[in-house]
């Protein structure tokens, strides 16, 4: 088995064929990747300008443009780390071809074949930049759909490849140009801090405190009337010197691939007693304590161009009470380059029941830096925002979370409800059977619901960086499996993923209850052997979690030990030696069951590890068990009972099986005595026992 396991890591070792590991400062365009982004030219020529592209050649002319994400946008992955797609816009803003060059995504090898990832990025070619950009779109349109198991991933892409390819367009006149003379530079960015941003006017702000609002509105004087009644800040983010330093990379990154091409975009923030948000937007869809003012024009703020934001993530930025980042759709006649203004309303209402209204405004007049003299050219197509992706995906996958919520109640019942449950014993035997044949069936073969140590590496990198709970909530599933773990892992510990939820251990289990059923012989570990390989598998995650500090994509590749990618998620179709791996493991587990949870699943040891944490007990013993009893560490599936009759809480698997034998009054010695005596007691009543006397 060790030999095997060697021989899977080395072979995975080798180098992918279509992806580097790190991504590389303009690189040159080679001719392969050339070929794959735009079909049919002669060269590229050399990176240049700003953003950084290279003219694409065919019957001796400029055809097109072909560009990294890397290097136009800075694309990172969700955990963080860097991710390169090479792609290519013709002169019709139309992308030709797009090829994944470098990435270190972990959540890509959890059931993710090279064919699948190819065709996702392939299917980029011929969309149209100036398109509208709808749910319609991102569900089976126009724009490809997402990687089942890698929706994350797949949004990081696809918001790279968007956003970087209409930077490159519009910085070549693709797109046209939004006002004759000068244009918004969207394209350069350079790393600035929060004081450089306001000293240079990209950031304005105000402070209203109480005495001032009182005056404006005409009430009394209040009491400290130096306190701050709203301190406000705001920035037009949509070049990204402010908004990407504002918002974090992945965060603008997500933001400008679901905006338009004329869209901008707003941030507000503040601190102080005062909201400018409130609370109406929830009911009218209309913030109603801000605008903005252009002009004659004014622009109302809507929930559907609201996006969410928590913190500012640019050096030495102050600790906000509320951020909000407000789209402002092309259509409305915003002009960026123009000066603009922010208006707060506050509203009064009086003692004899009248109302009083107050403006407070403030003034924004886009630096001259973030300008670019151009020559006029054609107006732009404008392109409408999507709603949030996550929204998105969570709509379309709804059948699939009807049926994983309705899974995971009827499992919550099952535990909470135990006794009455295992007391019918031939109940309990056909309902765990069908309730793992469904984990592995539809769980795990059809909607692709195997967690994986993946999972908890990423999650452990994603605290240690640019963390977003919309990155997770991207894969409903996954979420939803994953929130359930938590939960239950504080009432039962881990044992109710790994004995419930986990695709390869009901693959194990079942295909042992098969064995068993044919008179395959049982290996039984001695306890002092069993125990002393325990700590396997918590030595493996520690050492996957350290090798992930150093490298990502070696743990990734050390994390294969898991057989899941290939028992679950692509189902054994893949290369021999990762099939020989896993059918190695069901083979070793037909002899002793649930070898591989036992023994080297790293992911149950992750889960064991905060699960010790767990407040409640549910599983009875009485003083018998291992003293005069020792038939449930006999028949448990895990061995996770001590000779003495005590649980390990860390291996047990919450199958319920002593559960079971604690209650049966044919098997449980305690039991059975007590079950004889009642049926003497009740013999001597009725007169059926004879005294051994005689006549």
């Amino acid at each position: 088995m060790v030999f095997a396991a060697v021989a899977v890591l080395a072979a995975l070792a080798a180098p992918h064929p279509s992806v580097s590991a790190e991504p590389g400062s303009a690189e040159p365009i080679t001719p392969e990747i050339l070929e794959t982004v735009s079909p049919g030219a002669e060269r590229a020529g050399a990176i240049t300008g700003n953003p950084p592209a290279a003219p694409i050649y065919a019957g001796g002319k400029i055809v097109g443009y072909a560009f990294s994400t890397f290097d136009v946008v800075g694309s990172v992955g969700y955990s963080g780390k860097p991710i390169d797609i090479v792609a290519a816009v013709d002169s019709g803003s139309t992308i030709t071809g797009a090829y994944l060059r470098a990435h270190s995504e972990p959540i890509l090898v959890i059931g993710v074949a090279d064919e699948q990832l190819k065709a996702y990025v392939d299917a980029f070619r011929s969309f149209d930049l100036r398109g509208r950009v709808t749910e319609a779109d991102s569900s089976g349109g126009r724009l490809p759909d997402a990687i089942s198991g890698a929706t994350v991933s797949s949004a990081v892409i696809r918001d790279a490849v968007l956003r970087a390819g209409r930077a490159v367009a519009r910085s070549r006149g693709l797109l046209g140009r939004a006002e004759s003379g000068a244009r918004l530079d969207r394209e350069s960015f350079e790393t600035a801090a929060w004081t450089e941003l306001v000293d240079d006017g990209s950031i304005v702000h105000a402070r209203i405190s109480r005495g001032a609002m009182a005056g404006r509105l005409g009430e009394p004087v209040p009491d400290r009337p130096e306190d701050t009644f709203i301190e406000l800040h705001a920035a037009l983010a949509s070049p990204p010197r402010i908004g990407q330093n504002l918002l974090g990379t992945a965060t603008f990154n997500r933001l400008t691939a679901g905006m338009g091409v004329d869209d901008q975009a707003v941030v507000i923030a503040a601190n102080g007693l005062y909201s400018f948000k409130g609370t109406a937007f929830r009911r009218s869809g209309i913030f109603d304590r801000i605008q903005i003012a252009q002009g004659e024009r004014t622009i109302r703020l809507t929930r559907d161009g609201y996006r969410n934001v928590e913190v500012v993530r640019v050096s030495g930025a102050p600790e906000f009470r509320e951020i909000g980042v407000f789209v402002i759709p092309g259509d409305t006649g915003f002009v960026p380059l123009k000066p603009w203004r922010l208006d707060l309303l506050v509203r009064r209402d009086t003692a004899g029941g009248g109302v009083v209204n107050g403006v407070f405004s403030l003034d924004y007049a886009l630096p001259g830096r973030y300008r670019i003299a151009t020559e006029p050219d054609a107006e732009e197509t404008l392109i409408a925002a999507g709603p949030d992706l996550w929204v998105q995906i969570w709509r379309e996958c709804w059948p699939a979370i009807a049926a994983a919520t309705l899974m995971l109640v009827v499992l919550g019942a099952l535990l909470v409800l135990q006794e009455p449950y295992v007391r019918r014993h031939h109940l309990y035997r056909s309902v765990r059977r069908a309730y793992l044949a469904i984990t592995l069936i539809w769980l795990g073969w059809i909607a692709g619901g195997q967690l994986s140590v993946v999972n908890v590496l990423t999650f452990g990198h994603s605290l240690m960086g640019d963390f977003r709970w919309e990155f997770f909530l991207l894969d409903p599933l996954i979420f939803i499996l994953w929130s359930f773990v938590a939960v239950t892992m504080l009432f039962w510990g881990r044992g109710v993923f790994c004995g419930w939820l986990c695709p390869f251990g009901a693959l194990q289990e079942l295909s042992n209850w098969i064995a068993r059923s044919l008179r395959v012989p049982q290996v039984a570990l001695p306890f002092a052997v069993h125990e002393r390989l325990w700590p396997v598998k918590y030595v493996i995650f520690l050492g996957l979690f350290a090798v992930s500090l150093h490298s990502t994509n070696i743990a990734i590749t050390a994390a294969e030990i898991e057989p899941f990618k290939t028992a679950i998620s692509l189902k054994f179709i893949r290369a021999w030696p990762f099939v020989v791996y896993a059918v190695a493991l069901l083979v070793v587990g037909l002899f002793v069951e649930r070898f591989f949870c036992r023994y080297l699943c790293p992911l149950g040891a992750a889960l064991a590890i905060p699960a010790r944490l767990r407040t409640f007990d549910w599983l009875k013993r009485r003083r018998q068990c291992g003293a005069e009893c020792g038939i449930c560490a006999q028949r448990c599936p895990v061995q996770a009972i001590h000779p003495d009759g005590a649980i390990a809480p860390n291996e047990c698997i919450h199958c319920l099986k002593c559960q079971s034998i604690y209650i049966d009054e044919d098997i449980c010695p305690p039991l059975v005595a007590r079950r004889k005596r009642r049926e003497r007691r009740e013999a001597l009543a009725s007169g059926k026992v004879v005294s051994m006397g005689g006549n």
